[in-house]
């Protein structure tokens, strides 16, 4: 028996997809990281949105105690926690240290299929994390066999399109009793066929996944790639070795992402279309798709501002409802 907690992603408003598994044999933490866009429609995150990267980040922080494994499937900063301190990550110099310290971790390879950006990141992780973890492994298509449990690592798969510069990323399937669950993370769609075709062989019968950044659409990806990763999800939606499927990440940024899929799909299919906070019985809290509007109808107080103007001595203790 397999059993998820979905801990934060787009629909607990923050940018994440961390996920925690338990098996009868293993605890695991799947992509321990949480961040927010410093950016979108021309405004910063809205304290809201900081408040709940701040419960995200406790939930991470409360669920790595019970970790013996945690993993990393590229190193986007939502996707896992550095050793050093931001703001948006919500993190402080030791909190990296709570998440991984004595732990197993199950990370990408920084030196290989990787770009630039992530590798220095990869380094800086690898430096850091190797003097606290209990081990640090890389697994890029490689399995693990706890007891009774497989871990299965994809060979490194695109960040959603088959050139692009986003590097590459690692997808994890979880096997034990006959149950297998997969959990996909920045596949976009996915876009890729290799991609596709991959979910396809290891067949999941839970799968979560990141679905098409569809706010993206005309100004980093085309219409063309767009749909291409609508249509493919829609695929995986039909097939019936897939009992539930929970959409999440690039693709809930948009509020009008279940929209797109009405118009694709027929409704018999939309009983096994999840998001986090649905799988686990809680009401969605999408923000970031709607911080023009969260910022216009409750502006934040001067005293926000200038705490978001302060890059260097900013406080992790804070009470932003008062800053409303």
């Amino acid at each position: 028996m397999i059993e998820i907690t979905l801990l934060a992603d787009e629909s607990y408003g923050v940018r994440s997809m961390c996920t925690f598994v338990e098996t009868p044999d293993i605890n695991i933490l799947l992509d321990a990281g949480v961040s927010l866009a410093p950016r979108r429609f021309g405004y910063p995150p809205h304290p809201f949105e900081f408040d709940a990267l701040r419960k995200a980040r406790e939930r991470i922080i409360e669920f790595s105690e019970l970790a013996d494994i945690v993993t990393l499937s590229h190193y986007h900063l939502d996707h896992y926690t550095p050793p050093h301190k931001g703001r948006y990550e919500w993190t402080d110099e030791n909190t990296y240290k709570k998440i991984y310290g004595d732990k197993i971790v199950l990370a990408k390879n920084f030196q290989e299929n990787i770009n630039f950006h992530q590798s220095k990141r990869g380094y800086i992780f690898n430096k850091y994390v190797s003097e606290i973890a209990y081990k640090l492994h890389f697994v890029d298509a490689k399995n693990v066999k706890i007891g009774n449990t497989i871990l299965s690592f994809s060979p490194p798969l695109p960040h959603g399109l088959d050139n692009t510069k986003l590097g590459y990323v690692l997808l994890l399937t979880i096997e034990h009793g006959g149950m297998k669950i997969m959990f996909a993370p920045d596949v976009q769609g996915p876009i890729s066929e290799r991609v596709l075709q991959y979910i396809v062989k290891e067949r999941p019968m839970i799968l979560i996944i990141g679905g098409p950044p569809i706010y993206l659409m005309g100004s980093k990806f085309s219409e063309q790639d767009i749909n291409k990763g609508l249509s493919n999800l829609v695929y995986l939606i039909r097939k019936s070795f897939i009992k539930k499927i929970i959409v999440s990440h690039h693709f809930l940024r948009d509020i009008n992402w279940r929209r797109e899929l009405e118009n694709r799909l027929e409704k018999k299919y939309f009983s096994k279309i999840y998001t986090s906070a649905e799988y686990n019985r809680e009401e969605d809290l999408f923000l970031e798709g709607v911080r023009d509007k969260i910022w216009k109808d409750d502006p934040p107080k001067k005293e926000f501002l200038d705490w978001l103007k302060n890059r260097e001595n900013f406080s992790l203790n804070i009470d932003f409802y008062s800053m409303i």
